[in-house]
């Protein structure tokens, strides 16, 4: 499909590029509190997984595991949140969140309210390891 003008996911990456291949990108979402938030983000502009056919759904959902298995073994979260919502930028993008019990929001959604004040220095601590499985990320993605 071509891209839509007025989506922002058409437009630019949407984060702090991971990995780009040739039907879909992963980035580092900036989002505040949660240091390990990433997208999956289809190239093309489609609203919804079933726009896709089987073998691209396989290869996008290949993709998702794969960011989850690299945040799994490098950052050992108590959970990995995967969400494909859409409703804010109808283009399809998937993600994927590390989260931790000292997360601000654990065991709440990350678009819930707050439970608890941040832990900047626990952040900073994950922050610090994002490179290592970032690394991972991009070997096994290549190999998709």
């Amino acid at each position: 499909m071509a891209p839509a003008p007025s989506c922002p996911l058409c437009a630019q990456d949407g984060g702090q590029l991971v990995w780009r291949g040739a039907k879909l990108r992963v980035i580092r979402a900036d989002e505040a509190g949660f240091p390990a938030f990433y997208r999956v983000v289809w190239h093309a502009h489609v609203a919804e997984f079933s726009d896709l056919n089987a073998t691209d759904r396989a290869h996008c959902m290949d993709a998702v595991a794969l960011v989850e298995q690299a945040l799994r073994e490098h950052l050992q979260p108590v959970k990995i949140n995967l969400a494909a919502l859409g409703n804010m930028v109808p283009h399809l993008h998937w993600h994927v969140i590390a989260r931790f019990g000292w997360d601000s929001h654990f065991p709440a959604p990350v678009w819930a309210a707050a439970q608890r004040e941040r832990a900047a220095e626990r952040e900073e601590q994950v922050r610090s390891q994002l490179a290592r499985a970032e690394a991972h990320m991009g070997l096994g993605l290549a190999r998709l």
